[in-house]
């Protein structure tokens, strides 16, 4: 294997600093670009550049300095990632990015390539809202920002009686977009890697469980019927498939109650929901998306362990010590200075034999 390789990672969370910790076992170092100080990812990264997304200065010094990049959260902007495709491979394309920044876009292309999801139309008027109770026959229904909601961000629940003025003023006149509230029985996630040669490999599905609309527990595997499981995985691979994946992406879906899967969001990167994969896979997807971005192949999961990854949100990161001794108990700070209510600090997972 080639390892004269220097990955640049945009963004400098948990996610690029577990993407960087998989790649060094590949003996890839990595380049974090971010604006952000002392960072997760650069604690554990050969170097970082410090430099808002949109000055090309800093972006051309970064593409300069690596071989190929990536980016590790979806909010990126567009316009950065087209800049720097000029110059390195950037994986996943941008079309994917595209589409996983606005929800009205990823909800149309889903229905494209027939993957269902929940009922959804465009909120521009107050007759989009009527139109939405009256043609599903409803009386509630959330509403959602189009770009940047993420862990209950940017969302509410409306009852037809709401005011659609005073809808516009709490979401800030930002666009909109109506969705039918699912009864579901459970959540689960399935996450692909694609490398450059189209060979896929899929972890999960995995039943996740959320507090405050913020991934609390997740489990692998998901204890649902195994025809669902196979079809969610089919249908994660098919949308690789369409979108030209070169990298990873997570589809999360909606089990409802009648036994049908509604796909809710992509993620155009690593998960939460497969954080447990670093400790009972001998791939972890960190790992797989460093091969796959870095024109590597891809290796078989091998998933030697059943798993519960838990959340550490907020002041939960000082129950380690809690698992500190017990058996079975893999602990991961994210190393983060500051402690606040809502953010991810790190996660336990804590594996059991198959």
């Amino acid at each position: 294997m080639n390892t004269n390789i220097t990955l640049g990672i945009l963004g400098g969370g948990q996610l690029g600093r577990m993407s960087a910790m998989a790649a060094s076992r590949l003996g890839i170092k990595t380049i974090i670009f971010t604006p952000e100080e002392n960072s997760p990812a650069s604690q554990v990264s050969y170097k970082t550049i410090l430099s808002p997304y949109d000055n090309k200065e800093a972006l051309k010094d970064f593409a300069e300095q690596v071989d190929y990049i990536s980016y590790e959260f979806e909010n990126i902007p567009v316009e950065t990632v087209e800049y720097l495709k000029k110059l390195k491979p950037v994986y996943p394309d941008t079309s994917l990015l595209e589409i996983s920044q606005d929800r009205i876009k990823e909800k149309s292309y889903l229905n494209s390539i027939d993957i269902p999801t929940a009922r959804w139309r465009a909120l521009k008027s107050a007759k989009d809202l009527i139109a939405a109770f009256d043609d599903w026959g409803v009386n509630e229904v959330i509403i959602k920002t189009t770009r940047f909601g993420y862990d209950g961000k940017g969302q509410a629940r409306i009852s037809r009686s709401s005011n659609f003025d005073t809808i516009k003023m709490k979401f800030k006149n930002h666009p909109l977009i109506i969705e039918e509230i699912i009864p579901f029985e459970c959540e689960i996630s399935v996450i692909t890697a694609r490398d450059i040669n189209g060979k896929m490999a899929s972890y999960g599905p995995m039943l996740n469980e959320h507090e405050n609309h913020i991934l609390s527990k997740t489990t692998v595997p998901a204890k649902i019927d195994p025809i669902l499981a196979a079809q969610a995985v089919n249908l994660t691979e098919n949308l690789a498939k369409h979108i030209d994946l070169k990298g990873i992406l997570t589809l999360e879906l909606f089990v409802t109650k009648d036994g049908k899967l509604l796909a809710n969001e992509i993620a155009p990167r690593t998960h939460n929901s497969g954080h447990w994969s670093i400790d009972a896979c001998a791939c972890s997807q960190f790992e797989n998306h460093v091969r796959a971005v870095c024109g590597l192949p891809i290796a078989p999961i091998g998933r030697h362990s059943n798993a519960e990854m838990l959340n550490l949100i907020g002041d939960e990161i000082t129950t380690v010590k809690d698992y500190i001794s017990q058996e079975n108990a893999c602990i991961h700070d994210y190393g983060k200075q500051d402690i606040r209510a809502g953010r991810k600090m790190g996660h336990i997972t804590i594996l059991h034999s198959k």
